[in-house]
C-alpha cells in the first residue's frame, strides 16, 4: 500500500492538467463525454478519476456561475447577440435549433465501444469512487455541471431579452423547430434595462 503511494505521488505532485476537446472547438465536456470523444480519451480515463486531467471550464461559462442573470450595459440586439456567441461556442447548439445531422448506427457503436474501453480502463483504479471523492475528480465534475448549467440559464436570458427587444438570432430563440416567427415589438421596452 505505501508503495502504491509513492508511485502516485509524483502524479499527484505535477497538478492537474486540463484538457480541451480533440476537435479543438471551444465547447465543454463533461468526464463522461471525454471518455467516449476518441480512444485516446477512453484510455486516459483513469486520469480523470484520480484528478490529474481536468476538463477545462471556458472563462465565459465561470462568468455566467458568478451571475447568470447580470443584465447587459445596454441591451441591444448587437450586444445581446455578441454575449450569446460565445455561450455558443462553450456549450455548443442551442436546443431551439434543428439538428444538422441524426447519429447513424456507426457512431452510435463507435460511442458504446469507446465507453466500453473506458469502462474497462477505469475499473483498475480499486475503490474508484472514493478515489474521485478524496482526489477531487467528484467535486470538479459537479463544477463542470454546474458552469454547463449557469451557461444554458445565461443563453436562455439573454435570449429572452433580445426576443423581448424584437432582436433576430443568435440574439433571440430562432424558432426552427416551432415554425413561428420570432416576437417583434416596435414599442420600447417597459423596463429598460439599466
Amino acid at each position: 500500500m505505501r508503495l502504491a503511494i509513492l508511485a502516485a505521488l509524483p502524479v499527484l505532485l505535477i497538478g492537474a492538467c486540463t484538457t480541451t476537446r480533440a476537435d479543438g472547438s471551444g465547447q465543454i465536456q463533461t468526464t463522461s463525454q471525454a471518455n467516449r470523444e476518441n480512444l485516446q480519451g477512453a484510455l486516459v480515463a483513469p486520469l480523470r478519476d484520480v484528478n490529474v486531467l481536468r476538463t477545462k471550464i471556458p472563462e465565459v461559462l465561470l462568468q455566467a456561475q458568478a451571475d447568470p442573470y447580470e443584465r447587459p450595459r445596454h441591451g441591444n440586439c448587437e450586444e445581446l447577440g455578441s454575449l450569446v456567441g460565445p455561450l455558443n461556442e462553450a456549450l455548443g447548439r442551442d436546443v431551439d435549433l434543428l439538428a444538422i445531422e441524426n447519429a447513424d448506427m456507426a457512431q452510435k457503436g463507435r460511442d458504446t465501444a469507446l465507453g466500453a474501453i473506458a469502462g474497462l480502463a477505469t475499473d483498475v483504479i480499486p475503490f474508484r469512487g472514493w478515489v474521485r471523492k478524496l482526489s477531487g475528480a467528484e467535486r470538479h465534475d459537479k463544477l463542470v455541471a454546474d458552469a454547463i448549467l449557469a451557461g444554458a440559464v445565461r443563453r436562455a436570458y439573454l435570449k429572452g431579452l433580445g426576443e423581448s427587444r424584437g432582436c433576430m438570432p443568435p440574439a433571440t430563440p430562432s424558432h426552427l423547430l416551432t415554425g413561428s416567427q420570432p416576437v417583434r415589438q416596435d414599442v420600447e421596452p417597459r423596463y429598460p434595462v439599466r
